[in-house]
């Protein structure tokens, strides 16, 4: 497949599904989220996500009671050293109730999306189709890539 060369060394704000999709390996976009990780890896892109990502990876899991996989999602979350998280500060709460005030999106969304911009993320990666109105960041979603 091989990346697309507009996407060598910039930066992809990770939302939670592509994540999801990665770790658990349950998806149609495995093949591509392997290259993307291994793209990574290599320091040939680098990922962020916000803190808000911890808590959505780790409801399901915890709620089955599947704590390896819960602490997989911990594990590369924490450790990654291509991979930089990011808290949720007043700012990006701004930048989020603008969002939100604009295109209606959900609070989780549009803090996602803020931490993206206000971090200087290049793409934010999600796989919600609902998110490619946004103007003020390039969104890719999976099928996209």
């Amino acid at each position: 497949m091989g990346l697309k060369d507009s996407f060598i060394q910039k930066v992809f704000f990770l939302d939670t599904a592509p994540l999801i999709y990665y770790i658990e390996g349950q998806s149609n976009y495995k093949e591509k989220l392997i290259e993307l990780f291994n793209a990574s890896h290599n320091g040939e892109i680098y990922f962020q996500t916000s803190a808000l990502t911890i808590l959505e990876v780790l409801v399901q899991p915890l709620r089955l009671k599947k704590l390896k996989l819960a602490k997989q999602y911990e594990e590369i979350l924490t450790n990654s050293a291509n991979l930089v998280v990011f808290d949720i500060d007043i700012e990006i709460s701004i930048q989020a109730a603008k969002l939100r005030a604009n295109y209606n999106l959900k609070t989780p969304d549009s803090i996602q999306i803020a931490t993206a911009i206000e971090k200087n993320a290049d793409f934010f990666l999600t796989n919600d189709k609902n998110l490619t109105r946004v103007n003020e960041i390039e969104i890719l979603t999976l099928d996209k890539i």
